[in-house]
């Protein structure tokens, strides 16, 4: 069916246009009745988040999401949009989005009652319905609602004139949805000014009282961390929206490595195989998991998934350093990869010791728990006494993160009992030197191996 491109015609064809937040609970309770996923890409909050979210649009209410940084808020703000239908009409030519049965600017109704049926209409696509700003102690009323147009003055209008103001950024996403990040940094002053927005529909600009009833699903995005740090949220503006959501971390580290998976960047390695081992996977977003539970990192500051992710495409980075120095066309994350993961991880925390030296101490630690930790999930220590044993009669070997595969043969050959935890541990002949390091590095740090660290290399030994 051709779409209207008037006002005739779209009302001669019984289209109705509902208001925003009618329009996300229609197309909600549509996706909810067929098991559609709701946020693709938004992992670890279908038990959670996803459920208060959807109450919330069910109910017709604004809302805000309270959590710490990298916990996806932005990313589910902007998947709202996929709760709009498709395209929208508006008037052609009123300076912001305006439905067309019911215009709200002096513009738009004075466009109608020139054009009447004739008023042209064009149809707005979802993707430009959203808008977002990021609170900032510079944003005016003016950014926000709207301002006198002194261009439109020097033109000949009247100051009283309501045509001679110009729609700010929330007026212009008229029809759709607003997105404040970080909220809490915006000024008080213009917190209030949002109040009327929210309740009232009221607007003031510069003395000219415009009653200007947006039709726009408002949302809001802050850190508890900010309250206290960089400013705070007016009660009375937080009494106006609806719903506070808490957003979290993920909580199985399943779900942290799924998040790690997709979110690192696709690197283009040519001809290499990559082959990332289970175990490896598990241990970067291990390490961001006792991050969040260290003493030693500041837990108010919280600890994001970005850390995972950077973590994750630090250690590829070096595994791929590797092939190309040593001539292997197998790119595999090893054990002696994990120190390379410091400049990232470093740069993701706040540390509550300041002291000279103490990042790389406590950086280390947390590799080391987080082996330590994922290690114990995977083997068994008794069932690796024969590996232990061989070192006991004098064995000594040495592992290093430019040593070639070939190397490792020559240890499992040394070490009786080795070659049948690989059987275990490795999916691929390729994966076996990550394995061998897995399990010396296990062993050492069940206090049952001697290691002495230099230069990229580690010596085992009895």
């Amino acid at each position: 069916m051709a779409r209207a491109t008037t006002l005739g015609e779209l009302r001669a064809s019984g289209y109705q246009v509902l208001p925003v937040k009618v329009e996300m609970r229609r197309n909600l309770i549509a996706k909810l009745r067929t098991g559609e996923r709701l946020f693709p890409g938004i992992v670890g909050y279908d038990e959670t988040v996803v459920p208060q979210l959807v109450n919330a649009i069910l109910g017709g209410q604004d809302v805000m999401l309270l959590g710490e940084r990298g916990q996806a808020k932005s990313r589910i703000v902007r998947g709202l949009t996929a709760l709009l239908d498709a395209e929208t009409p508006i008037i052609q030519g009123a300076e912001i989005p305006e439905n067309p049965f019911l215009p709200i600017t002096a513009q738009a109704r004075a466009i109608v009652a020139e054009a009447g049926d004739d008023t042209p209409v064009a149809w707005l696509p979802r993707a430009e319905r959203y808008g977002e700003k990021l609170a900032t102690p510079d944003i005016t009323i003016a950014d926000l609602i709207g301002e006198v147009d002194p261009i439109k003055v020097a033109e000949g209008r009247y100051l009283d004139d309501e045509l001679t103001l110009h729609f700010g950024l929330l007026p212009r996403v008229n029809r759709g949805i607003f997105a404040i990040n970080e909220l809490p940094d915006l000024a008080e002053r213009i917190q209030v000014g949002l109040l009327n927005v929210l309740e009232e529909r009221d607007v003031q600009i510069r003395g000219h009282k415009v009653r200007l009833p947006l039709d726009v699903f408002l949302v809001a995005t802050a850190n508890p961390e900010d309250y206290t740090n960089r400013g705070r949220i007016i009660t009375p503006l937080k009494d106006r929206y609806g719903a506070q959501i808490r957003t979290h971390y993920p909580e199985r580290l399943r779900h942290e490595i799924d998040i790690m998976e997709q979110e690192a960047a696709t690197l283009d390695m040519g001809d290499y195989r990559v082959h990332v081992p289970d175990w490896m996977k598990e241990i970067v977003a291990e390490i961001t998991h006792q991050a969040r539970r260290s003493p030693d990192v500041n837990q108010r500051s919280g600890v994001s998934v970005r850390a995972s992710v950077a973590n994750y495409e630090a250690l590829l980075a070096n595994a791929f350093r590797r092939a190309l120095r040593v001539g292997e066309q197998d790119v595999v994350p090893r054990i002696s990869d994990l120190p390379f993961m410091l400049p990232s991880l470093q740069g993701k925390v706040e540390f509550e010791a300041m002291e000279e030296g103490q990042e790389d101490r406590i950086t280390r630690g947390l590799i080391a728990a987080a082996v330590k930790a994922v290690f114990d999930r995977r083997l068994d220590v008794d069932d690796l006494e024969n590996v232990v044993l061989a070192f006991g009669e004098g064995v000594h070997v040495e592992t290093s993160e430019d040593a070639g595969a070939t190397h490792y043969d020559a240890i499992v050959e040394r070490l009786e009992g080795l070659e049948a935890v690989l059987d275990v541990l490795a999916e691929s002949p390729a994966q076996r030197p990550s394995a061998i390091e897995f399990v010396l590095e296990g062993l050492h740090l069940h206090r049952l191996l001697n290691k002495a660290s230099a230069g990229g290399k580690a010596s085992f030994s009895g």
